[in-house]
């Protein structure tokens, strides 16, 4: 049997602060970095507050094209509507993967006065074939989510993909993607195998662990981890437990254009979404979900 060939950390950054919507202050861990290429993924925002003038403007109306959202609460409750009349809540432990497609326009807004919200949301990157397909919704509840628990000591929830012949209940994404919450407790391994040619990034919520087979760095929570290539991702926890996301995807390797809520291939197709925006002729199909 061929000896697995251990990621190392090709790049390692703290999330920063951000302010988007219409005042939700946020962690961003990525979008658009500099030289470092996460395709097929392009953006992941932490939103974790317990003060409301962080978080109850929202995210008002806006569009979308091209792209797809992923939307996954693990405290508080955020209402999706969009212009066709498509509504309903995302609550803890719930995830909705919007694939924006031809084109949606939609809000989330916070459905609490008080108290604290966490969760994030991540965009993932559609090729050119399907930037214009039909959109749509995968709203997954708490009880369809499967929760596999590798020993007592680690515990994964499966969001989309698959781990160890368990599937996520998410189905049918362009990408394929893998995305998994996971926590481990303190002083344990957990070792996540990989396809060689996937990009592999995980974002740390709590505690703090190393990453790599050398356990040269502890890393701290909302830090972005992006690994090189290989087969296997080595973690393992010291006297804390550790709680993260990791998000596995084969990359598209096509050209980008992105501006704001748009994510096409050429700088004129995004120049005609804006347009179609503003003319009033940007819905594409009718959809109810």
């Amino acid at each position: 049997m061929q000896e697995l060939k251990h990621r190392s950390i090709r790049y390692l950054t703290e999330s920063v602060p951000a302010v988007d919507g219409a005042g939700v202050h946020l962690k961003r861990a990525f979008g658009n970095l500099q030289g470092v290429n996460l395709d097929p993924f392009l953006l992941l925002d932490n939103f974790h507050s317990d003060d409301p003038k962080d978080y109850s403007a929202g995210f008002p109306w806006h569009p979308h094209r091209g792209m797809e959202t992923v939307t996954y609460m693990l405290n508080g409750t955020m209402r999706h509507e969009d212009s066709l009349g498509n509504k309903g809540d995302i609550t803890s432990g719930e995830i909705q993967w919007m694939t924006a497609g031809s084109g949606i326009i939609h809000q989330e807004m916070p459905q609490q006065k008080n108290g604290l919200i966490q969760g994030f949301q991540l965009w993932v990157n559609l090729p050119k074939t399907n930037k214009m397909m039909q959109p749509r919704y995968q709203d997954i509840k708490h009880h369809e989510i499967p929760e596999y628990k590798v020993d007592n000591d680690t515990k994964v929830r499966i969001l989309a993909g698959e781990y160890s012949g368990n599937l996520g209940p998410v189905q049918d994404v362009v990408s394929n993607p893998t995305y998994l919450d996971v926590t481990v407790n303190q002083e344990t391994k957990f070792d996540y195998q990989v396809a060689k040619d996937n990009t592999v990034i995980i974002y740390t919520i709590e505690g703090n662990a190393y990453f790599d087979k050398n356990k040269e760095n502890l890393i701290e929570k909302d830090h972005l981890v992006v690994f090189g290539s290989g087969d296997e991702v080595n973690i393992e926890t010291d006297n804390e437990h550790t709680k993260f996301l990791i998000m596995s995807g084969k990359p598209i390797n096509e050209q980008v254009a992105w501006h704001g809520p748009m994510v096409m291939n050429t700088r004129e197709e995004i120049i005609e979404a804006f347009q179609e925006f503003q003319a009033g002729t940007f819905i594409k199909h009718k959809y109810r979900i």
